[in-house]
């Protein structure tokens, strides 16, 4: 039986995505926001909501008991946390959980396995996944034991916070001399960010691509893979410009990479969406996270496959089987997706404002998902996001250029927006052949 009424713990796109979603499936929704929200498009169109709290997302997106008061009060069954805020809290899930709620994505164990990066690594080796060269653990405080790590693994090598992600908690290091420092200082930062000082060495790959490959498991052993996404359009380890499939993956090195990921998910009874993250460089794949969330990305892998991510996730948090085999899982055509953000498109600062004018695209194999109208202000409290958009073609080319043309016709007016630096990664001649590795973007806008 699917639930009679969702809690959608988000807000933005992906809180009107997950309500369309559920209006599809006749499932009632409840929309929480903050006093800041109270005129987002998936509050005006949800059967209920509540206001948690005020503007300040740790009053009100991050707080966990009000958002289980908002579950309680409304009759609710399950709670979908979309991505960001708390949807890779394991305290969360657990207390959603112990309230008797369901909670729509893994179980608070698995998330905390993979959210600590060196218990993720330790688990993806015993299940087979390639790794990058690295600590296989966490440093310990001998100087002598970590320079001689450092030696084995080879120079450069990047000093990680295992409690670390979305960029931060991250050092190069290129010399011997400069290591100890390095540990030292990335401690620190890592004890002050994430309340976990635990940190742990790589190898350094220094013209990677990031390639991802998105799972959807059963939780009780099942599992698929959706083929794979090319996330290397990136700026201080932001993603800007995903695609699907990833250019130059061959068939074989997907369905390898593929089967790898769907027995490690195997193996902990992965349950829901989740994206095993990689480097990839000279044909090999090196696995750096998982994320036990829907993605912002996840739009591209529904464009090529016809899956609905979200109605799967809720399926399966139902306790309902998956909906597919892995031979039903076919890969057509070719998706690319553009963030759309209020912010300077090069200096990449936060432009909230009204929007005194908007005009979505269209045409053939355009999808816009946001939450974005005339007159809306976007706040500053939160992600500058206010869109994706997504173009779909029977191949790489005709995306392409379906992106140029939906770029160049979109009207957002009011305040500023990265599409100028959207426009011109569409028309960059490297982009446009496809491979580039994830340093491309910050050496084009010479960050």
């Amino acid at each position: 039986m699917l639930f009679d009424k969702v809690v959608i713990a988000n807000r933005g796109e992906i809180a009107l995505r997950i309500l369309r979603a559920c209006k599809e499936m006749g499932i009632r929704t409840v929309a929480l926001h903050s006093e800041a929200d109270r005129d987002l498009m998936h509050v005006r169109l949800a059967d209920e909501s509540v206001c948690i709290g005020n503007a300040q997302a740790t009053d009100s997106y991050l707080n966990i008991p009000a958002i289980i008061s908002a579950a309680e009060i409304t009759d609710a069954v399950a709670i979908h946390p979309g991505y960001g805020f708390l949807a890779e809290n394991p305290d969360f899930a657990e207390r959603v959980e112990k309230s008797g709620f369901v909670f729509i994505g893994p179980d608070a164990d698995t998330i905390r396995l993979m959210g600590n990066k060196v218990t993720a690594i330790k688990s993806m080796k015993a299940a087979g996944v390639p790794c990058v060269p690295g600590s296989d653990g966490p440093l310990g405080d001998n100087a002598a034991t970590n320079l001689s790590i450092a030696k084995r693994i080879g120079y450069p090598v990047i000093i990680k916070a295992a409690g670390g992600g979305g960029g931060r908690g991250m050092r190069v290091i290129h010399s011997e001399a400069a290591l100890i420092n390095g540990i030292s200082l990335t401690r620190s930062e890592a004890k002050a960010n994430f309340n976990n000082d635990m940190v742990y060495l790589e190898k350094f790959l220094e013209t990677p691509r990031h390639i991802e490959i998105q799972v959807m498991g059963d939780g009780k052993g099942d599992a698929i893979y959706l083929g794979e996404r090319d996330c290397s359009m990136q700026r201080r380890h932001q993603k800007v410009v995903e695609e699907a499939p990833a250019p130059g993956i061959t068939p074989e090195e997907r369905r390898k990479i593929g089967e790898a990921c769907v027995n490690a998910c195997r193996k902990m009874k992965y349950r829901g969406a989740g994206t095993f993250e990689f480097l990839y460089e000279q044909g090999g794949f090196y696995f750096i996270e998982m994320n036990t969330r829907i993605q912002v990305e996840h739009t591209v892998t529904e464009m090529i496959t016809g899956v609905d991510l979200i109605k799967e996730q809720i399926r399966i948090a139902a306790g309902m089987p998956l909906s597919y085999k892995q031979e039903d899982i076919k890969i057509t055509g070719h998706a690319i997706e553009c963030r759309i953000n209020a912010e300077d498109p090069y200096k990449f600062m936060p432009c909230p404002g009204v929007i005194s004018l908007y005009h979505a695209p269209g045409g053939p194999g355009v999808r816009m998902d946001s939450h974005i109208y005339t007159s809306y202000t976007v706040p500053p409290y939160y992600d500058s996001m206010i869109g994706k958009l997504i173009t779909y073609g029977e191949d790489r080319d005709t995306a392409m250029a379906r992106m140029r043309n939906a770029l160049d016709e979109i009207i957002i007016d009011g305040l500023t927006t990265n599409i100028p630096l959207l426009q011109d990664i569409v028309r960059d001649g490297n982009f446009v052949k496809g491979g580039v590795n994830i340093h491309y973007l910050e050496k084009m806008v010479n960050l």
